[in-house]
């Protein structure tokens, strides 16, 4: 295996994902422009964040078996383009119902990516370098989340929301176009069989049999959820942070996009890349080693999640979101390491098709409870609803760190796949 050509494979799809999760951040910045210009109160516009997540909820059980049988290159760029014209089409959109559609369609085309990426890069890289390969690629998630978050909330100001849009389509299409010479896909099981001899391979899978790999291990359906709840408070934030900030501590808009991303997302930058080192060391000493990443990652986070939430002071706000930020990106850096220590590669796809499904069709309820919380909440004032409604995702990180620690102690051990260690590599 070219030990350079897999770190490239890491590069390109690292920017492929910073666009994917520009293309959704943008919309969220744009909340209070849709507010004031066409009237939106705050559960459509939980509705509109929401459309997105529930179409790729729903296809991602189909998109990850698509992955485990189909050209993953083709599946990668190809949705890159369909994803990034449906954004540029977001553009053109005049209409509460109109905003739903094309956001749920933008979902359908993202909806391919990380299945088919996440399998790829965990045939590039082994036991070894795995957690730090996928680590890496995750930081791309933040870069991307604050990208999307500044330039959409920039453009708004300047030229207008359209433009924005118009912008990210068009740049996620020409990328999309130049990175089909470079992007080499390879057999499923190239790492694993790296490590072993005779170099075997399995064939692909069935959905029957697939299902059955994935039902067969409680470890990885036990992951499943505890994303779930995790997800359930991160959309929160992605979908609330910019119109939290503009409405509670009055920021200008393009500050509220900048901050209400910058300061949680760029300390995940530092820590995934951190939690995938020792994540990749844990896993040598124990079973659960990456697990124990993510719970640290969880129950520290939960109590700035509350002061987010609940502070009324600037400077414990931002310090809270860089902190919360660090915390996330320790979870983050493993979410899929983890799982694929219990499913076998011939099947990572589907699982982390499943796992999406899961994850994000539970945490699309988010913003919708912030939106029905903030507009029917005990309190008379709005900006009060909306800080106890996203409070409670200190209680939900809580749940689900414990819920890792009961894995670890309970069933990790008898569902890691025993696989032969790679020589050293870089």
């Amino acid at each position: 295996m070219n030990s350079r050509y897999k770190w490239k494979v890491v590069a390109m799809l690292w920017l492929v994902c910073c666009f994917n999760y520009a293309d959704r951040q943008c919309i969220f910045s744009l909340f209070p422009k849709l507010k004031a210009e066409f009237g939106f109160d705050s559960v459509q516009l939980g509705l509109i964040g929401s459309a997105f997540m529930w179409t790729y909820a729903f296809g991602s059980p189909l998109a990850g078996f698509l992955g485990d049988r189909w050209s993953r290159k083709r599946l990668i760029l190809g949705g890159c383009l369909f994803w990034s014209v449906t954004t540029a089409i977001t553009g053109l959109c005049a209409k509460f119902w109109q905003f739903v559609a094309v956001r749920a369609v933008v979902g359908v085309g993202e909806t391919v990516y990380f299945p088919a990426a996440l399998s790829l890069m965990s045939d590039y890289h082994g036991k070894r370098t795995r957690s730090r390969a996928l680590a890496i690629h995750q930081s791309g998630v933040y870069c991307g989340t604050i990208l999307g978050g500044w330039l959409g909330a920039w453009f708004a100001v300047h030229y207008g929301w359209r433009v924005g849009l118009y912008c990210f389509g068009l740049s996620g299409t020409l990328m999309a176009l130049i990175m089909m010479r470079y992007l080499r896909d390879t057999r499923r099981g190239t790492a694993e069989a790296a490590a072993e001899a005779p170099v075997t391979v399995a064939p692909p899978v069935g959905v029957k049999e697939a299902l059955r790999i994935i039902l067969s291990k409680p470890t990885a359906i036990l992951l499943m959820f505890v994303f779930l709840g995790a997800n359930f408070v991160g959309t929160i934030f992605l979908t609330w942070t910019p119109s939290f900030l503009v409405d509670k501590f009055h920021f200008g808009l393009i500050d509220a996009g900048l901050y209400g991303t910058l300061f949680i997302f760029l300390p995940s930058v530092a820590s995934s890349p951190l939690g995938g080192w020792l994540a990749d060391r844990l896993a040598r000493t124990f079973p659960g080693g990456r697990m124990a990443v993510q719970a640290l990652g969880l129950l520290a986070g939960a109590a700035f999640v509350g002061l987010v939430s609940l502070t009324s002071a600037v400077g414990v706000l931002l310090a809270s979101m860089a902190l919360f930020g660090f915390c996330k990106g320790l979870y983050d850096s493993n979410i899929w390491a983890s799982l694929y220590d219990v499913i076998e590669p011939r099947a990572r796809s589907t699982a982390t098709g499943i796992m999406n499904s899961v994850a994000w069709g539970g945490g699309a309820l988010g913003p919708i409870f912030v939106g029905v919380v903030t507009k029917y909440g005990r309190h008379t004032s709005q900006v009060a609803n909306m800080s106890e409604a996203m409070a409670c995702g200190a209680a939900v990180y809580v749940v689900c760190g414990l819920g890792l620690v009961a894995i670890i102690l309970g069933r990790a051990r008898k569902d890691i796949l025993l696989v032969p260690e790679t020589a050293p590599s870089s």
